[in-house]
């Protein structure tokens, strides 16, 4: 086979992959938005579409739409940690939305890149370049300055999306990991990351008394058209944006999917302004968005950087292991 071809194929796949997860992360903050503006309860919704996302592969494995393995006991002990720090991630993302108008809480959400490149560091990664390093301090000062100039303030709002980052970082690492080091599909690594959360998420909105009243008021609102269309596309997208961050993190990497991330949250952000409201503008506030993704921009093109360098070292290696 033609090495430039699997080579083109490769490009595409990844290309493909951070493009799908960059589209269906930016839809679901909005679907998520609002959701959550007709029914607060965050973890009977998360619990929802776990359930959704289980139920679809498990009847596809079964009727031979996908070629996922069953459950193996040795596996599901490996990725439990992957499943708890997910749903931990979402469902502090779902809370903080809130109290977070979509902006800042996009801004809060832009730190990942920073928390995955101290995570990296300390576990053996080495030091970021100058460049990298500037950018995402960049990042951090703009989210202040925003935080500062933002009149709706909400204290546990910001608490819940700065803890999110530190979950979705750890889980976007033991993805990539677990990625390499079992083989998975992103398929199966979803399928294992929903099946484990069940049982905790159940746990949960038991624990925390949001069973049995948002059973019932999802029952009382089953009679809205608009409320249960909404319900529909939420767990579609969640189903949708599971797959892609699974699959731009394994064919990829962790830092990829948060730098994706990070693109996508300008377009986002920008919307954010005039959809669903909630966002008071004040000139303090506009400027540490700007600066926020000024940084997350910046960042994004000094790892480009960084990768184009690293390229032809890749290929002269490979040109020395044919001699």
């Amino acid at each position: 086979m033609d090495t430039s071809t699997v080579a083109d194929g490769s490009s595409f796949l990844s290309l493909f992959a951070a493009l799908s997860y960059g589209i269906a992360s930016m839809a679901m903050v909005f679907i998520n938005k609002a959701i959550i503006m007709q029914y607060a309860h965050s973890m009977t919704l998360l619990t929802l579409q776990q359930l959704a996302t289980t139920l679809l592969i498990h009847f596809g494995r079964q009727m031979g739409y996908t070629r996922a393995k069953g459950v193996d006991i040795t596996t599901a002990r490996r990725l439990l940690p992957i499943s708890l720090f997910y749903n931990a991630n979402v469902a502090f993302a779902l809370a903080s939305l809130k109290g977070v108008n979509i902006p800042m809480y996009i801004a809060i959400k832009r730190l990942t890149p920073l928390a995955v490149l101290i995570a990296g560091f300390f576990s053996g990664k080495g030091k970021p370049t100058t460049q990298v390093t500037f950018s995402v301090v960049l990042t951090a000062v703009g989210v202040i300055v925003a935080a500062i100039g933002d009149f709706s303030f909400d204290l546990p709002g910001y608490t819940m999306a700065l803890t999110s980052v530190f979950f979705q970082t750890m889980y976007l690492v033991l993805v990539e990991k677990s990625g390499a080091e079992e083989g998975l599909s992103s398929i199966e690594i979803m399928f294992y990351n929903s099946f484990l959360s069940l049982p905790f998420l159940l746990f949960l909105i038991i624990a925390t008394g949001e069973f049995p009243n948002s059973l019932a008021l999802l029952l009382a609102k089953s009679n809205s058209f608009s409320f249960l269309f909404i319900l529909l596309l939420s767990l579609v997208m969640g189903i949708a944006l599971n797959y892609t961050m699974f699959l731009c993190t394994i064919v990829n990497s962790a830092l990829t999917t948060t730098i994706v991330g990070v693109l996508k949250g300008v377009g986002s952000t920008t919307l954010g302004f005039v959809l669903l409201g909630g966002v008071q503008v004040h000139g303090l506030n506009v400027t540490g968005l700007v600066i926020n993704t000024a940084g997350g921009v910046w960042y994004s093109y000094a790892k480009y950087q960084q990768k184009k360098i690293k390229a032809p070292k890749v290929v002269m290696d490979l040109e020395a292991h044919r001699r």
